[in-house]
């Protein structure tokens, strides 16, 4: 079955986001954990969430994937940084052990000058404290672009991240295909070279889901700039191969183009019919 889904805003619960991604022709969907340019979150409600995975199960509408804030940096050189990333990583993935078989993508952090082997390490230091063994939500790193001193422009960092983690079995990645393009991987044109670099230095059993982007900018252009599907510089056939090669079939595809519903609704309809 093709998984695919899109961002869609927690405000109103998880049944709420559940109907509307089934609505809109998704089935599954990604979340904010909570404020996403700061720490504020609702109050835990567990019957919504109940109503939420039985409605789930009832319309095949998994996994669940919940993103981390992007004011979490487990690798600042702020020691008060680190604090509230561990807070706040703690308290996410014991509301989402509430939600079994879901996803949690997070940021990995930027250094801020101390270097890149010090910020794997304190980002490996976060997750030995947050991770536990009978967990239920699987920990996903996130490709990113790498500028300045952002961890994970590079899948030899991510790896290096989770060889540091005692518990990771619990880890897993998230390929952005607009973060990876403009770190100078050619997913347009030679998207089986990536998968094998990616399957020799990390793994491909840890890939777990794939944010669906195209790219404002040209390949290695280090912008974070996400573009809608078949508008940028990846493009609409580079895009259908992702979603129909035979090694990322299966995964789990998210949108987070810049759109309101009724174009990711687009957007999906047009990628099932390229879907083979």
């Amino acid at each position: 079955m093709f998984k695919i889904g899109c961002h869609l805003s927690s405000s109103k619960g998880f049944l709420a986001m559940g109907k509307q991604a089934k609505g809109i022709g998704a089935n599954t969907f990604q979340c904010f954990t909570r404020n996403p340019r700061g720490s504020a979150v609702k109050a835990l409600d567990l019957d919504d969430i109940s109503a939420y995975i039985e409605f789930a199960e009832s319309n095949g509408l998994q996994p669940l994937l919940a993103h981390a804030p992007y004011t979490m940096n487990p690798c600042s050189a702020k020691d008060e940084t680190r604090e509230f990333a561990l807070i706040v990583m703690k308290d996410d993935l014991s509301r989402l052990a509430h939600i079994p078989g879901s996803m949690y993508n997070l940021h990995p952090g930027g250094h801020g000058g101390q270097g890149t082997e010090v910020g794997i390490e304190m980002i490996a230091n976060a997750l030995n404290q947050v991770l536990v063994p009978n967990q239920t939500t699987t920990v996903l790193l996130e490709t990113m672009v790498g500028r300045g001193s952002e961890i994970g422009g590079n899948f030899a960092e991510l790896q290096s991240i989770i060889e540091k983690v005692s518990l990771n079995e619990h880890l897993g990645v998230c390929l952005d295909t607009c973060h990876v393009h403009a770190a100078g991987y050619d997913i347009v044109d030679d998207l089986d070279a990536v998968l094998e670099e990616f399957d020799q230095v990390v793994g491909l059993s840890r890939l777990k889901a794939i944010h669906l982007n195209d790219s404002m900018n040209d390949l290695g252009s280090g912008k974070d700039r996400h573009e809608k599907i078949g508008k940028g510089h990846i493009g609409i056939e580079a895009i259908a191969r992702i979603i129909n090669h035979p090694q990322l079939r299966d995964l789990s595809f998210y949108l987070e183009t810049p759109n309101e519903i009724d174009g990711y609704q687009q957007e999906i309809a047009l990628l099932s019919k390229r879907r083979t």
